[in-house]
């Protein structure tokens, strides 16, 4: 099994605490623009695409501009406060030592993303951005994953619209009650309990 072994990640808040990074680049995005973001509440549930962040702040015609000049912003604000959660190198080296593929599957801007996996030292074998919800199947599907990671009830749909195994971790917005109702398959504290949980499957 450990040949064909692939496991798909999400990456903000399931392999990255993105809040600090979101918080300072929509705090100076604020300032460009005049408005007073709620950023506490705004980066409470992080992982939806950041068309919808923007989407109960900004009238629709504002949106779009402010999308491109978020993600410029973005490298300068919002990569070097960022960590990586607990349990996130141990998780790669748990698939790689099992002989296993790494796929960064992600909402976020490609090139933003890339950024956070090179300052943190997180080497995947493919990310793929700019997708989100069940548009995360197709590449799931394709690279053949066995399950897909995620923290968000969005991340569970995806993982089933492949047909792939729903792992849900309970370190951003989702509680595990709302992760059960979509409909996970397991439900993991944290990222540093994903080795052990590995082992059983591979076994």
């Amino acid at each position: 099994m450990a040949a064909d072994l692939v496991v798909g990640f999400d990456l903000d808040m399931t392999l990255i605490d993105t809040v600090p990074g979101f918080t300072r680049v929509l705090e100076v995005l604020g300032e460009e623009l005049g408005v007073d973001f709620p950023v506490a509440q705004m980066t409470a549930a992080l992982g939806p695409p950041l068309d919808h962040l923007l989407a109960g702040h900004l009238s629709p015609e504002r949106i779009g501009a402010a999308g491109d000049r978020f993600r410029a912003l973005y490298p300068e604000h919002a990569v070097t406060p960022v960590p990586a959660l607990p349990g996130a190198h141990e998780a790669f080296a748990a698939v790689r030592e099992r002989g296993g593929r790494v796929l960064v599957v992600t909402g976020k801007y490609p090139a933003n993303a890339q950024l956070h996996l090179d300052h943190l030292g997180l080497e995947a074998d493919l990310l793929e951005g700019w997708v989100w919800g069940v548009g995360k199947a197709e590449v799931l599907r394709r690279e053949g994953a066995l399950a897909y990671v995620g923290d968000h009830v969005h991340d569970v749909e995806g993982a089933h619209a492949a047909g792939v195994t729903s792992v849900s971790v309970l370190t951003g917005g989702c509680s595990r009650e709302e992760l059960e109702r979509a409909g996970t398959d397991v439900v993991l504290t944290g990222l540093e309990q994903f080795p052990s949980w590995l082992d059983g499957v591979v076994a």
